[in-house]
């Protein structure tokens, strides 16, 4: 056999080894005994075509055929041409059986029956990643990325499954990818000659051309596995919630910077909130008169997927002494300072730092930063809350119904992130809205109405045990059963608020807490909430309360005339009852059953997903959707390569001489690459000054593009010749001109070119090129036992 079908064989049985994982997700295995002719076959036809031989592309296209083929004789063979030949009516029941899938996925729980739209789904998904993995390990002859659909099969099959078997799962996938590089490993020294391993181990005996090597790669193979499977459990778990007892730290570097990645919270809030006793987390000391309205808001999740809210990654900086005015609070808003002093139970060791909304300054020791995007304090290095006293200065943000109605358009950036409404939200979702809201003059009266629908007036019932099942469906089945709890109410209203434009989050924190007689406030676990918050430009990021009996609606949206759910232009926002709600902290609402329904603050199963009853997830989108994002990304790759080194260039820089040199070459390795995507090839024999002359002749600039053209070729004079080089300004900006000036002289086909196919990409290539002969350069000489093949016979 040879080493090129070797390789080939591998990849197919790596794939098959990954595809293992995905057994769990059903009943019947017998899917994967069918699975394994149609895999062979496609292996062999690409077998076939390389040894012809056929290009590259065709190789890929006939495979791609043939396995379409054998996905019709398989699933649609009465609906096809001459019983094998996919037509029109083939495709329609691929659909159909497609759909099924879905409902079928969406009506049963994992394990769920082997319908044969659940067949399909396995067996289509596996064949287009194993023809992924033999396309980039065998066709292009590169194993090592041949990993990544590998990987993505086990990971939705491992986070789908949530067995206690995925060690075993991840054991059998790596190592048929392990086994596809020692294949890949062993072509490749074969292709050098002859491979000396040392003296035969007895007289008479030898070891063939590549024994050494590959028992080094097995022996490292089995280390890097059992490594990969012990030592996790000797490290810490990863831990830290809203509630939860331990927590660590997010952020990277020496905490001036870095981002903040982190896990849904209420997932964690669901968790802690699964006790039968009600244990106090803060006690607060306020110079508010009027703790109804002292929510404290630890995060706000903004990233909405359809399925959940979570936070998104954000940028972390340290903690200014002052904070900046929130963003959209104008001055004309009626607003009081706060100071709230606050004191963590010592087993409460949360990430977030429990705060009033907006923060205008904390005092607080330890490792924190501030995300400036949602004003929160998050902790580095492992930092919490567990046993801080720490003062926070807040606004008591004060505004009237009037402002709040005649609220201007927000700005577009914000109203573009904040009102995305992923596709596969249910249309109900946004009908419901419409039909809720109908006659509204404003946004305000659109939000005041969908409160009042959710708290008052659309028959809902607060409910720690009600099951609204997970996913895209979760807020549908809410509207209609018009149970659940906190989270239910916050998130449904959060997106019905975006399908009518207006931008909305959701706040996780703690409704306000019990008065007692020495003048404190106790916040306990039970007052963990969510709620959602909407924007209105002028006033900001606004708090309104659609849970019943949960927190205090706020005045702003109270009606002081019977018969109308408008309230008064003119209230201010701090008219109501000093007195917080009796219910805030009840007992009978958050009750020990939370244990088994996640609790009054966790999602419906589309935040906080649960085994057993409430349906399997809809894992079949994420595979095909996986395996379609790396199906786009090997044509869309030189597109986003040139984004990504573009973005690089003419980003930030060091505030030095040297950096502002640096900015300013890579500024002119980005106009002349840009200048060769639109058909100016470089050459390098040409001065700046006269390369510049050539890009504006050749591209047929227009005055202010040739300008910026030779502006910079002046600074790279500078920085190329000068003693001391003068930093220039705005060398990006010159180039993004330039690069305007150069798409408005060209054709659309050039255009659509120089953005897919940008002709600079093939710099990848040339380096690639150059760092494998560097390592082959490397390798000869530190292994004098490699040598070329030689025409003696041993």
């Amino acid at each position: 056999m040879s080493g090129r079908a070797r390789l080939a064989l591998c990849a197919a049985a790596a794939t098959l080894m990954a595809s293992c994982a995905l057994l769990p997700l059903v009943a019947a295995p017998t899917w994967l005994l069918q699975l394994v002719p149609l895999l062979a076959v496609q292996t062999g036809v690409g077998a076939a075509a390389r040894r012809v031989p056929l290009g590259r592309t065709m190789t890929v296209l006939a495979q791609a055929l043939v396995t379409l083929v054998l996905l019709t004789l398989v699933f649609a063979r009465e609906h096809a041409v001459i019983g094998l030949l996919p037509g029109p009516d083939a495709f329609r029941h691929f659909g159909d059986l497609l759909q099924q899938g879905s409902n079928d996925v969406s009506e049963y729980a994992i394990p769920a029956p082997l319908t044969d739209g659940i067949k399909l789904m396995l067996i289509g998904g596996v064949l287009l990643i194993g023809l992924l993995v033999d396309t980039l390990a065998v066709t292009f002859r590169s194993a090592a990325p041949a990993g990544l659909p590998l990987l993505a099969l086990y990971s939705v099959a491992a986070g789908l499954s949530g067995g206690g078997a995925d060690w075993l799962w991840f054991l059998v996938a790596a190592a048929g990818y392990l086994m596809l590089l020692l294949a890949e490993g062993r072509d490749r020294l074969a292709q050098w000659g002859r491979v000396f391993g040392g003296a035969p181990r007895s007289a008479g005996t030898t070891e063939s051309s590549a024994v050494a090597p590959v028992r080094a790669g097995r022996r490292i193979g089995a280390l890097a596995l059992g490594a990969a499977l012990v030592v996790p459990l000797a490290l810490p778990a990863m831990q830290g919630g809203l509630l939860d007892a331990a927590g660590t730290g997010v952020g990277a570097g020496d905490g001036n910077g870095g981002t903040i990645s982190a896990v849904n919270p209420l997932v964690s809030l669901r968790d802690s909130l699964n006790t039968n006793t009600d244990r106090q987390v803060l006690s607060l000391r306020t110079s508010s008169t009027d703790i109804s309205d002292l929510y404290l808001r630890i995060v706000s999740l903004d990233d909405f997927d359809g399925t959940t809210w979570k936070p998104a990654q954000r940028h972390i900086v340290g903690v200014p002494d002052r904070f900046p005015t929130p963003i959209g609070l104008a001055g004309d808003v009626k607003r009081a300072t706060e100071t709230t002093t606050v004191s963590a139970s010592d087993w409460y060791a949360q990430d977030w730092l429990p705060m009033p909304y907006p923060p205008s300054r904390v005092r607080i020791g330890g490792r924190w930063r501030y995300e400036p995007v949602g004003m929160t304090l998050v902790g580095d290095h492992g930092q919490t809350t567990r046993g801080e006293t720490y003062q926070v200065t807040s606004l008591d943000v004060r505004p009237t119904a009037a402002q709040l109605a005649t609220a201007p358009e927000p700005p577009s950036a914000l109203e573009r992130e904040y009102t995305k409404v992923p596709s596969s939200v249910p249309k109900v979702v946004a009908r419901t809205a419409r039909q809720i809201t109908a006659g509204a003059r404003s946004h305000y009266e659109e939000a005041v109405k969908l409160q009042d629908y959710f708290a008052v007036s659309g028959g809902f019932q607060y409910d720690t045990q009600v099951e609204v099942g997970r996913g895209p469906n979760a807020i549908a089945t809410f509207l209609k059963k018009k149970e659940g709890f906190c989270v239910h109410f916050s998130f449904a209203m959060a997106a019905m608020a975006r399908t009518l434009g207006i931008p909305a989050r959701v706040a996780v924190g703690f409704a306000p807490g019990t008065p007692q007689a020495d003048g404190t406030v106790t916040v306990s676990q039970k007052d963990a909430h969510a709620w959602p918050e909407l924007y209105f430009e002028g006033v900001g990021w606004t708090r309104f309360e659609p849970t019943p009996t949960r927190g205090t609606m706020p005045s702003y949206t109270q009606s002081d005339t019977p018969g109308t759910s408008l309230p008064n232009p003119d209230l201010p926002s701090h008219e109501a009852s000093a007195a917080p709600s009796a219910s805030a902290s009840q007992g009978q609402s958050c009750a020990p059953d939370l244990a088994r329904v996640q609790g009054c603050d966790t999602a419906s199963a589309a935040a906080a997903p649960h085994s057993g009853g409430g349906g399997a997830g809809p894992w079949w989108y994420l595979l095909i959707g996986l395996a379609a994002l790396v199906v786009l990304a090997v044509p869309l790759a030189p597109m986003l390569w040139r984004l990504r080194v573009r973005a690089v260039r003419l980003g930030g820089h060091a505030r030095t001489e040297e950096g502002a040199v640096a900015h300013t070459l890579a500024a002119w390795q980005e106009l002349t690459d840009s200048a060769w995507d639109h058909g100016i090839a470089p050459d390098e024999s040409l001065t700046p000054r006269r390369a510049a002359a050539r890009i504006a002749g050749r591209g047929r600039l227009d005055p202010a593009a040739g300008a910026a053209v030779h502006r910079l070729a002046d600074a790279v004079e500078q920085a190329l010749y000068a003693p001391r080089p003068r930093p220039a300004a705005g060398a990006a900006e010159d180039v993004r001109r330039v690069i305007a000036g150069l798409r408005g002289t060209v054709s659309a086909g050039a255009r659509l070119r120089a953005l897919l196919l940008p002709r600079s990409s093939v710099r990848v290539l040339w380096a690639a090129s150059a760092r494998w002969s560097a390592l082959r350069a490397r390798l000869a000489g530190a292994r004098p036992g490699l040598r070329r093949p030689s025409q003696q016979r041993g």
